[in-house]
């Protein structure tokens, strides 16, 4: 073949989209495998590394990352300022966070979408209690709500959940009531009706279900939220008891040291920064996947 009919032959396009979809994929998955990475090392980690939040050697204090220790250790993350692996609060304070994360979430939805959905397909006097009382905890704020509610009681992980779970419901309340309101005029809701089902049975087989896609995207911001507002309360000295490790608490206790041993603040900072900015995309992909399939 000659010069001439090689530049007149017509050229195959290169399946480009094909490719950028892929690509796209993955970095769509990278939010996903780091939150998943982090719930490994919740579960799996504490069994590995033994940690005592109470117990530490002063000889070690203030030991930069990657130090060896007294005991012949490496503190990989540094230690504190009692002498406590850094390492060993990270992991067990990833536990910390993922449980009560979604002990929040699994306390707010059920609460939310119990009374935003019962009020959305009663309505009536029903719904306006159930809308005074979203209106008035949404004008506060929640965080100031649950420094309140912390504040009062003893510290403890339970107090934290139902702290949180108090301001937390509403997000789910909200959106269940509203998709209740819809779905009581879908043509199977009042065929269901008519034909005299019990309303329990119409809530439970023909709205309930068509609230899991929106309620599962919705709880992923919500558990990134209890993450960071667990974080925020421990930072204040009025989430979990000294006894526990969260990261709030290990931010808090290098606030004095960050000239001279930035990494206590700032190691326990960066893994929480991420979890949360995982979660929250992760949240957006299924916000975008159960929108294209309403």
């Amino acid at each position: 073949m000659t010069a001439l009919e090689l530049a007149q032959s017509p050229v195959t396009p290169v399946p480009v989209t094909a490719a950028r979809t892929r690509v796209g994929r993955a970095v769509q998955a990278i939010p996903m495998v780091v939150f998943g990475l982090y719930v490994l090392v919740g579960a799996v980690g504490p069994l590995i590394i033994d940690y005592s939040p109470v117990r530490g050697d002063l000889d070690d204090r203030l030991l930069s990352p990657g130090s060896v220790t007294s005991d012949g250790s490496t503190a990989f993350f540094g230690t504190d300022a009692l002498g406590r692996d850094l390492l060993g609060q990270v992991v067990y304070g990833a536990r910390t966070s993922i449980v009560i994360g979604l002990l929040v979430v699994a306390f707010s939805g059920l609460v939310g979408i119990a009374l935003g959905t019962f009020a959305g397909y009663r309505r009536g006097i029903t719904d306006v209690a159930v809308s005074r009382v979203i209106d008035v905890l949404v004008a506060f704020p929640g965080i100031l709500l649950a420094i309140v509610i912390a504040g009062v009681f003893d510290r403890s992980l339970m107090i934290v959940v139902i702290a949180l779970t108090v301001t937390n419901w509403v997000s789910f309340a909200r959106l269940s009531r509203s998709m209740a309101m819809s779905l009581r005029e879908r043509d199977w809701v009042r065929s269901a009706t008519v034909m005299g089902l019990p309303r329990r049975t119409i809530v439970t087989r023909h709205i309930v279900p068509f609230l899991a896609g929106p309620a599962l995207a919705l709880a992923t911001t919500e558990f990134a939220g209890a993450i960071l507002a667990e974080a925020s309360l421990s930072f204040l000295g009025l989430g979990l008891p000294p006894s526990s490790v969260s990261w709030g608490q290990t931010i808090a206790s290098g606030k004095e040291y960050l000239a001279s041993a930035w990494w206590i603040s700032t190691i326990p900072g960066i893994a929480l920064a991420l979890l949360v900015i995982s979660v929250g995309f992760t949240g957006d992909l299924f916000t975008r996947h159960v929108g294209r399939r309403q």
